[in-house]
């Protein structure tokens, strides 16, 4: 490419443990499927990264480690370039993954029997949070209206009046939607009236496709107070089995409660390679992100152009962020357990069934593209002969 970077490179993961190659007969019943369903890309990690840990692994011990001043700096200095919020290094939490970040906010600011608000379709971790701890779900539906999702907001104020947080998704997986100012600002006003605590999820935050932009939450002046913020390299950089991502809180109060629930469970994340990669990529990995965004930005569009050409019946929800496509296949009227059967087993494809996601997923699919154009196109032309087949 001219970028310098090959994204086109096919790279064999079989036989590396990988939960997208190798956990295909767990998850489909079979292994003969091309796999664009775990969020994780068939990329290389940019070439700092894998510099940075091979000089690490040099080094023959591998003991506890210490997160080092050059950490902190190089997410405080990304943070500032790519997203214009100025953040101090006290404000930082550095922990296991966004997953167990959720549960621990769940655990620090709610009894059990005590709600906490989703918004389905959506990531589905965010339900076992709630459900797993023993607290109440209280769901608030995306509306679909016109191809594109949008916050049901007098839901949402009805919803807060009995809430303690909200587990908001910004970006949104699976729907691709890059929450505007306007929006925010309103969710904001709502959580300050009913003092609800916002975790706010922007693991995908890097991940936005030319003509959108990212909002960070706790950026809006006033509003910090009450605001996690989840952040970490591994969506952007293709590093996620490295395990090691970002809470940003302001508020002492609500970082010491997170800080607690960590403590009690003696979590630590303080893994010498993930320390290595993590830096190695805010520090340099900027210039392999803006290849990836057009490389990703063509790639999706080539989906939509396909499926308007050749299937039409399939409506693609244009995502505004994330290398996640949500698929409408309603107008199949099949049940999910027919879809998954058909693109399993007739299209020998592997995503992510939308009702994963929620009932409000039910009728879609969700399509990872993070891989080689020539993959996902494979999937395209997979899915149109079985459909067309089918059909004839």
């Amino acid at each position: 490419m001219s970028s310098g970077f090959d994204f086109d490179q096919e790279i064999n993961r079989e036989g590396t443990h990988s939960v997208k190659y190798d956990g295909r007969q767990n998850m489909f019943g079979k292994s003969d499927v091309i796999p664009v369903w775990v969020a994780d890309m068939d990329f290389a990690a940019p070439p700092a990264v894998t510099r940075a840990l091979t000089e690490r692994a040099a080094h023959p011990i591998y003991g506890y480690t210490l997160f080092p001043d050059s950490l902190y700096d190089s997410l405080i200095s990304w943070m500032q370039r790519r997203h214009g919020w100025v953040i101090q290094r006290d404000w930082i939490i550095l922990c296991p993954g966004v997953v167990p970040s959720i549960n621990a906010a769940v655990m620090a600011f709610t009894q059990p029997g005590e709600s906490v608000i989703i918004q389905p379709p959506v990531y589905f971790p965010f339900f076992s949070a709630v459900t797993q701890t023993g607290r109440k779900l209280i769901q608030n539906p995306l509306h679909l209206e016109n191809g594109r999702y949008t916050i049901d907001f007098d839901h949402l104020e009805h919803c807060a009046k009995e809430a303690k947080l909200l587990l908001l998704c910004s970006p949104h997986n699976p729907v691709g939607r890059v929450w505007q100012p306007a929006e925010l600002e309103r969710l904001l006003d709502i959580a300050a009236k009913h003092d609800v605590i916002v975790f706010s999820d922007e693991i995908h935050a890097d991940l936005i496709y030319p003509g959108n932009q990212h909002h960070t939450l706790a950026a809006f002046p006033g509003h910090a107070a009450k605001i996690i913020t989840a952040i970490a390299p591994s969506k952007t950089f293709n590093i996620p089995g490295l395990n090691l991502s970002a809470l940003i809180i302001p508020d002492q109060s609500i970082r010491n409660a997170v800080t607690q629930v960590f403590n009690t469970m003696h979590i630590s994340a303080s893994n010498p390679f993930s320390i290595a990669a993590f830096e190695a990529a805010y520090r340099e990995g900027e210039a392999w992100l803006e290849a990836l965004l057009i490389y990703l930005r063509d790639t999706r569009d080539c989906v939509e152009t396909f499926l308007a050409e050749h299937l039409p019946e399939i409506k693609i929800i244009k995502a505004e962020g994330t290398y996640l496509l949500w698929l409408d296949c309603r107008a199949w009227n099949r049940t999910d357990a027919q879809l998954k059967h058909f693109f399993v087993h007739e299209a020998g494809v592997g995503m992510s069934p939308g009702i994963l996601f929620g009932t409000e997923g039910s009728g879609f699919m969700r399509l990872n593209i993070g891989a080689p154009r020539k993959t996902v196109l494979s999937v395209m032309q997979n899915i149109k002969r079985a459909w067309h087949s089918k059909k004839n």
